[in-house]
């Protein structure tokens, strides 16, 4: 990369967190208060009644399931609410006929939603350490899929952004789509304790092997092949990333 196409990747990323930045108060608040309701009523509250789950306690095994929930919902509207904008505003007209790649346009957007996913998911985490006490068995399992989940979610939010018709379509996806697919995700119980029906649909969910590979690097415990969860994650941003530039480079809905 030279340095005038470097220069534009770390402009609009600039752009992008300081976007966010600005209002922490809308974009950084309200994911730890949401998980510390959570941890209140699902973990202490309802979790000593459900007691042990994979041989962790109910608060321990639901903690990292919460934290990736908030990543994945902060990066993805991040970037869908950006993209948006930009088309709604028309200054993305301006970035086009810029002779900068349409790939790295594309990353300096996703850029932005994942430095908001990760750092959502570090406040979410501190929180999480005021009711279980949080143990990190393989750090770089849940490191790298912290990376790749919010990476895949910033390019959905990107697609979804160019798609939209108006501000409406962006939270249709986040509501009708990713909020099922993350609660059936594992996020509060193990698959395993579903009928064999149900666990293998659950086992169609993308979302299940993000879940159980990002637990598996704070409790060493999943559901899932943590090989397939990295073959499946590889996969789909491969394929939405290839789509994100695709629709860029051919303009659908970005220009009058």
């Amino acid at each position: 990369m030279n340095s005038a196409f470097f220069t534009a990747y770390l402009t609009i990323t600039r752009r992008e967190v300081i976007r966010f930045s600005k209002v922490w108060f809308r974009t950084l608040l309200p994911p730890m208060v949401n998980t510390g309701l959570y941890f209140l009523i699902f973990g202490n509250l309802i979790g000593q009644k459900i007691g042990p789950m994979s041989g962790c306690s109910y608060v321990e095994f639901m903690m990292p399931g919460l934290v990736m929930m908030s990543v994945i919902i902060c990066s993805y509207t991040n970037v869908a609410s950006s993209m948006y904008s930009a088309r709604f505003q028309k200054y993305i007209e301006e970035i086009l006929v810029s002779p900068v790649p349409m790939w790295l346009i594309v990353a300096g957007f996703i850029t932005g939603g994942v430095i908001r996913g990760m750092t959502v998911g570090v406040l979410v985490l501190l929180v999480a350490l005021n009711f279980t006490p949080v143990s990190f068995m393989y750090i770089h399992h849940l490191v790298l899929m912290l990376l790749l989940a919010s990476l895949l979610f910033s390019l959905g939010g990107f697609i979804n952004a160019i798609y939209a018709r108006n501000f409406d379509d962006i939270s249709v996806i986040p509501t009708l789509l990713l909020t099922p697919l993350i609660y059936l995700g594992g996020v509060f119980y193990t698959v395993e304790i579903l009928p064999q029906f149900w666990e293998n649909v659950s086992r169609i969910n993308p979302l299940l092997y993000i879940i159980n590979t990002f637990r598996y690097g704070f409790l060493g415990v999943s559901d899932t092949s943590i090989i397939l969860s990295y073959l499946i994650v590889g996969a789909l941003l491969f394929i939405f990333f290839v789509w994100a530039t695709i629709l860029l480079q051919k303009g659908r809905g970005l220009v009058s």
